[in-house]
């Protein structure tokens, strides 16, 4: 998994949820790499009623807090939207976030758009577009909210007292999406920013869901990617970018610098800008995982995506 480097006070969220967040902290530089993987734990649950004015009620954990994957990374939240429940229609214009289902169906709104997709699935909500999420199928639908800042350790929501139930839905989504389908990961051409690179000599497959270009924060890349049982990513050097990742199938082994930490489903692990990280598939099934790029600052990416200077 190889890259190049990328080249005020908090607002008000809902207490619920500003709680999770927690102060910024250097996680990485300070703790033991086993202390740092989370395991989703459904008994820690927290049972939440009218989420930025949704319908119903919700249970969700915090994962991931402020500064787990470099100063603009705010949080990744996992939890539970039963049928008929959701998240209201609300506001965020200092962070984008990334609403997941792994199963199930879910109207998403989007900037006050709102479709039916079908999980496994990413909706990306960039800084200044309005957003919501409304199980309307059968099933408890698996959830979760990853949330990157524009401006380090700064947040906010405006909520618009709208649930979104009975909403006009489009035939075809007005806003971005990304399947998480296995059948569109191809051999891995390099990771992170570096997607031309030569494919990778280990059986590791790589899809880009999201590129720099689609986040106006420092949020960099989402990337889906399969590590075949046997094989090993390469070491990546993470000099300006911290990642995320979220074990979506399978189990392995995670080294970060010199530590090497087992791995499973519903797993997370955080690697900070200055580590190096390395998978391993140890199981007989795919290693299936959600990855999420931040840059260190917002210089750092915008460097990148202006590419070198000419000689």
């Amino acid at each position: 998994m190889t890259h190049r480097s990328l080249v005020v006070a908090s607002l008000v969220l809902p207490a619920a949820l500003m709680a999770t967040i927690g102060p910024a902290r250097l996680v990485a530089q300070t703790s033991p790499l086993a202390s740092r993987i989370v395991a989703t734990d459904t008994s820690a649950y927290r049972q939440l009623t009218a989420v930025h004015a949704g319908a119903g009620n919700m249970a969700f954990a915090g994962l991931l807090n402020r500064g787990a994957v470099g100063p603009h990374f705010n949080f990744l939240h996992r939890g539970e939207i039963p049928a008929g429940s959701g998240i209201g229609h609300h506001f965020h214009n200092t962070v984008e976030e990334m609403f997941v289902i792994l199963n199930g169906e879910a109207q998403f709104t989007v900037n006050g758009r709102t479709a039916l997709l079908e999980g496994p699935v990413a909706v990306v909500c960039r800084t200044g577009e309005s957003h919501a999420i409304l199980n309307t199928g059968t099933e408890t639908v698996q959830w979760m909210n990853f949330q990157v800042g524009s401006i380090a350790g700064v947040s906010d929501a405006f909520d618009l007292g709208d649930d979104r139930v009975g909403a006009a839905v489009d035939r075809v989504p007005t806003f971005m999406s990304a399947q998480l389908d296995r059948s569109l990961i191809r051999p891995a051409r390099g990771r992170g920013p570096d997607a031309a690179a030569p494919p990778a000599a280990t059986p590791v497959m790589s899809r880009r869901l999201f590129a720099p270009t689609v986040f106006r924060s420092a949020w960099a890349y989402v990337d889906h990617v399969l590590v075949a049982p046997g094989a090993s990513t390469p070491d990546a050097p993470h000099e300006s970018v911290g990642e995320a990742y979220y074990v979506l199938a399978g189990s392995g082994t995670v080294t970060v610098g010199a530590e090497t930490a087992p791995v499973q489903r519903w797993n997370a692990v955080p690697v900070s800008p200055g580590e190096t990280s390395r998978i391993t598939n140890t199981g007989t099934e795919p290693l299936e995982l959600l990855v999420v790029g931040v840059a260190r600052d917002m210089e750092t990416k915008a460097a990148v995506m202006r590419g070198p200077a000419p000689r």
